[in-house]
């Protein structure tokens, strides 16, 4: 990442986010862009995992690799949106989230939605990177 290419905006006028993230992220001088689309949790031989823990890391990993072959990394990660079917430990999910961006605060969207595309898949999420 660039120095000063994103900036955590955290207004002191509204409330604290509730997790680990920042309300947005200014970006200015990226030239390259990276814009998923919801990545699910399906591993390199086609396997889902069981839990939503172990689904979280299988999805984090897939975004990993897809930064890595942008020349991207968890610093150029400006917004998250996150997908998971009801009943899940949210916890597990924004622990995964945390563990991968290594203390970098992205935009983050959680959203409990009634079903994914596959009756297997308990979380999916999209990611944007700017560098």
């Amino acid at each position: 990442m660039m120095p000063g290419v994103h900036e955590p905006i955290m207004p002191q006028t509204i409330a604290p986010p509730a997790a680990a993230y920042a309300h947005a992220r200014l970006t200015t001088g990226a030239n390259r862009w990276l814009h998923t689309s919801g990545v699910v949790p399906v591993r390199p031989d086609g396997t889902v995992p069981d839990g939503i823990a172990e689904q979280a890391d299988a999805v984090w990993a897939n975004i990993a690799a897809m930064l890595s072959d942008a020349g991207m990394g968890p610093a150029d990660v400006v917004s998250v949106t996150t997908y998971v079917v009801p009943d899940q430990d949210l916890g597990a999910v924004m622990a995964a989230r945390d563990r991968y961006l290594d203390g970098q605060l992205a935009a983050s969207t959680l959203l409990v939605v009634p079903q994914l595309a596959q009756d297997a898949w308990l979380v999916e999420i999209a990611i944007v990177a700017a560098a």
